[in-house]
C-alpha cells in the first residue's frame, strides 16, 4: 500500500469514527498534495512527493505549536501538537541527537572540515544522508557544535 492510499484509508477511517482531529489533518495533507500536482507540471504522485508534503506539514505544525506556546494559547499549542502526532505516524522514525552526531562527525571528518566557514559544504553533504529523519534546524545547531 502506497502512502497516498493510506491516507486515503485513514481518512475515510478518521470520518467514519468521527475522529475530528484526525479528519483535518488529513485533509491538510490531501490539499497540499492537490496543490503540490496542480503547481507542477510533470509532477508525478509517489511516496518521496507525499512524504516531502507531510514532513512540511509536519513542520508548519511544529512551529505553529512553539509560537503558541511563546503567547501562553496552550489550547491551541496542543492542537497543534495532537496534528502533529497524527503526522508522524506517516513518518520514518526521527534520529536521535547521538545518531545525528554520529553522522555529522563522519561528514566532517570526510569533508576534513575544521571551521564554520565550511558549515554549507557540510550541511550540503549530511542533509541526503539524513533524508527526511531529522530536521535540518537540528543538524544544523549539531554542525555549529562541532565546528
Amino acid at each position: 500500500m502506497s502512502l497516498e492510499e493510506r491516507l486515503d484509508h485513514d481518512l475515510k477511517d478518521a470520518m467514519r469514527n468521527r475522529d475530528t482531529v484526525a479528519k483535518l489533518t488529513l485533509r491538510a495533507v490531501k490539499t497540499a498534495l492537490t496543490e503540490a500536482l496542480k503547481a507542477g507540471s510533470g509532477v508525478v504522485i509517489d511516496d518521496k512527493l507525499v512524504e516531502s508534503i507531510i514532513q512540511k506539514e509536519a513542520k508548519r505544525r511544529r512551529d505553529a505549536a512553539a509560537a503558541y506556546q511563546k503567547v501562553e494559547q496552550t489550547e491551541r499549542a496542543q492542537q497543534e501538537l495532537a496534528e502533529l502526532a497524527i503526522l508522524e505516524t506517516y513518518l520514518p522514525q526521527q534520529l536521535t541527537d547521538e545518531e545525528i552526531e554520529k553522522i555529522v562527525r563522519a561528514v566532517v571528518a570526510e569533508i576534513g572540515a575544521t571551521s564554520m566557514k565550511e558549515m554549507g559544504k557540510v550541511m550540503s553533504t549530511a542533509m541526503p544522508k539524513i533524508a527526511g529523519r531529522a530536521d535540518g534546524k537540528r543538524v544544523s545547531q549539531m554542525v555549529r557544535q562541532l565546528l
